[in-house]
């Protein structure tokens, strides 16, 4: 029923999907750019209307008392960013335990302005060896922009390059990150 009440609102809102839904059993959705609260909402509808359960990675203190069960009704596990939790090795071993697993990972890590990317999801999905999906929030198109299925292959500068190239083509808030390789082709 909630699922269904937000695919109309996603569609209501004006906001379509792309690119055919990527139909693999296991999978690390990278969603930029990361830029405004609203993000989450506009993700909720997004997963309603690939009708993919995915769940997220979103920092610990919005698991208080008092909003914690929301964001865990809704999929999400808490970070533990001032501490080392060894994040990559525990989300590879999830994965390696279920058969199907769909994981949303926002690698600028902050809706603000960041000049590099947190890396993480990398390493997750090669470790795991599950795919990216690429998902990009195209604000001023309303749409949700997918990748095909994308294996990286331990090739950092390779892989980041495919990466780049795909959010560089989203319209609307580009980061520091983006900006700095659209002027000179380096990635960090």
């Amino acid at each position: 029923m909630l699922s269904a009440i937000l695919r109309w609102l996603f569609h209501i809102a004006g906001w379509r999907l792309v690119n055919p839904v990527p139909q693999v059993p296991k999978a690390i959705w990278v969603v930029a750019p990361h830029s405004t609260n609203w993000d989450f909402l506009i993700g909720l509808g997004t997963r309603a209307a690939t009708r993919v359960w995915i769940q997220y990675l979103a920092k610990s203190s919005l698991f208080t008392w008092y909003a914690g069960w929301f964001f865990r009704a809704t999929g999400g596990k808490p970070v533990y960013r001032d501490k080392s939790h060894n994040l990559v090795d525990t989300t590879v071993n999830i994965f390696n335990q279920n058969e199907r697993l769909h994981i949303c990972i926002a690698p600028e890590g902050t809706r603000s302005n960041v000049a590099k990317l947190k890396t993480g999801f990398y390493y997750i999905a090669l470790k795991a060896n599950v795919p990216l999906i690429l998902t990009g929030f195209d604000w001023p198109r309303k749409q949700v922009i997918f990748s095909e299925p994308l294996y990286v292959t331990g090739d950092y500068q390779r892989d980041m390059l495919v990466i780049y190239q795909f959010f560089s083509q989203i319209h609307g808030i580009k980061k520091d990150w983006l900006k700095r390789w659209e002027e000179t082709g380096v990635i960090d």
